[in-house]
């Protein structure tokens, strides 16, 4: 049988891509299909290490758990890491390529597209559908020239396009509209359907705008998705997690957002609990007095260093540790907690040198090399010792720890670094097997005088599965379905 495939675009980031593309995923999954899910190019601050050590957006980790297979790094061959306002760090099939600016890779990402190609033929061979997904907005015209990712995918692999749109932002009918007349015919002639996302209320409503834009465009509309209430990894600093300001729970949990803050995924485990909240921080004034206080991981630790200083908010997480408050480093956030910052190379901005928060006994030194494994260990910082993690590593930088280590990994290593209240480590995806999040919220209640009563986290594989089949009815209730499986058939 031959593959087949679909792309979805949108109307803009955050239209809702990547979770109609794992919506789609779970659906041809339950119809007895094997599918992969596939991006060529994502910019993210959000990665994950496969099981054989490649790094890849964190979309299509989400796309390729719906579709029940393991994250390859094929799936997504290209991933930009943004390291400044004008540039990025180039990571190709797992690996850094290089870092360039954002001109200099404009007119170097051509020269991508035959592995792009490769990886997604090599997926082509081993499953039975592919599920595309465009980045943007496909009427960027100014990028249209070099595009690898939209239209200019879609013509290389003979793609069929669906459009979405995001109405609760409003003006969907002329994000549609406007999107589909901005294109090359060529192009538009490949959208075979658009699909309205985060829609509440009551579709009557909206049954005559949807034949007035079928008019205007002659693409019909093959669905109305509403607003739907799963909980699952957002790619990137566009979530709307990332602007709860308030506690909602006894048990407070700050996580710093720092300007270049990345993998804030890691924390999406605290709140499965009713019992813990999780909000972000920008400044002093909204930290307020949480129970707990998280430096998350970064793209550029001395940059996100300097910020912290400049607002005030390292200032209030000593004096918080200073009360006995617990203090988290993840990544990132661990290096900062330590005593010294080397950047001799320049690697992280232009500082040579910073003198850490001092809370933990810890030097770190910039080099080129970056950390990329997967790791299972077990946790001796009290009150945590015994709890097992899967989780892994990325980051640049290497420590030199001078006091006890925060896990004892199974390779013979140890990770980061523990000090009475305050916990380092480089271990991404520590709360996801649910052992240490369940301790964690009983610590923090017993400090707070809470009782914890009977507390059972579901480890995130089990609730992601949950969460992807709510997703996988609700959408397969919205969308035309057999129009969608015709539309493959004819490409």
């Amino acid at each position: 049988m031959k593959t087949k495939c679909i792309m979805i675009q949108g109307t803009m980031s955050d239209a809702g891509k990547s979770v109609v593309c794992a919506a789609l995923c779970r659906i041809f999954r339950q119809d007895g299909y094997s599918v992969a899910p596939f991006k060529s190019q994502n910019m993210a601050l959000n990665s994950y290490i496969t099981r054989d050590g490649f790094e890849m957006g964190r979309a299509q980790v989400m796309q390729a758990e719906a579709a029940g297979i393991e994250p390859d790094v094929r799936m997504n061959p290209v991933l930009l890491k943004p390291s400044s306002d004008t540039g990025s760090q180039i990571i190709v099939l797992g690996e850094i390529r290089d870092e360039m600016s954002a001109m200099e890779y404009h007119h170097y990402k051509k020269q991508l597209l035959p592995e792009v190609r490769k990886a997604f033929d090599e997926l082509a061979a081993e499953h039975d559908i592919i599920v595309i997904e465009g980045a943007g907005s496909p009427a960027e015209i100014n990028l249209a020239e070099n595009d690898i990712v939209n239209m200019g995918l879609a013509r290389c692999l003979n793609a069929p396009v669906l459009l979405v749109g995001d109405i609760d932002r409003g003006g969907v009918f002329a994000q549609l509209y406007g999107t589909a007349e901005l294109m090359e015919p060529e192009d538009r002639a490949r959208i075979e359907g658009m699909i309205i996302n985060k829609f509440r209320g009551d579709v009557e409503i909206l049954k005559p705008g949807l034949e007035m834009l079928e008019e205007k465009t002659r693409i019909p509309v093959l669905g109305v998705v509403p607003m739907l209430h799963v909980d699952l990894d957002d790619e990137d600093s566009l979530s709307s997690r990332l602007d709860q300001k308030q506690a909602a729970a006894p048990i407070d949990i700050a996580v710093i957002r720092l300007p270049r803050l990345s993998n804030f995924t890691d924390f999406n485990a605290l709140e499965m609990e009713e019992l813990s909240g999780v909000r972000y921080v920008r400044d002093v004034k909204e930290l307020g007095r949480p129970d707990l206080i998280i430096l998350p991981g970064t793209k550029n630790t001395m940059d996100d260093l300097l910020w912290l200083r400049q607002c005030g908010l390292e200032a209030a997480i000593l004096k918080h540790a200073a009360a006995g408050g617990p203090v988290l480093g993840v990544c990132g956030g661990y290096q900062m907690l330590g005593e010294n910052l080397y950047n001799p190379e320049k690697l992280e901005g232009d500082t040579e040198y910073l003198h850490g928060l001092g809370l933990l006994p810890v030097d770190t030194t910039f080099t080129p090399q970056k950390s990329r494994t997967r790791v299972q260990g077990t946790v001796q910082a009290e009150p945590f010792e015994g709890i097992r993690l899967d989780s892994y590593e990325i980051h640049m930088g290497v420590s030199a720890v001078r006091g006890e280590p925060f896990c004892a990994l199974d390779n013979g290593k140890t990770d980061g670094c523990h000090q009475g209240n305050v916990y380092g480590t480089y271990l991404h995806g520590l709360f996801d097997t649910g052992e240490l999040t369940e301790a964690l919220i009983r610590c923090l209640a017993r400090r707070k005088g809470l009782d914890p009563g009977a507390i059972r986290v579901i480890p995130h594989e089990e609730y992601v599965q949950m969460q992807y089949d709510i997703l996988a009815d609700g959408v397969r209730a919205a969308l035309d379905m057999e129009k969608i499986y015709k539309i493959m058939d004819r490409y």
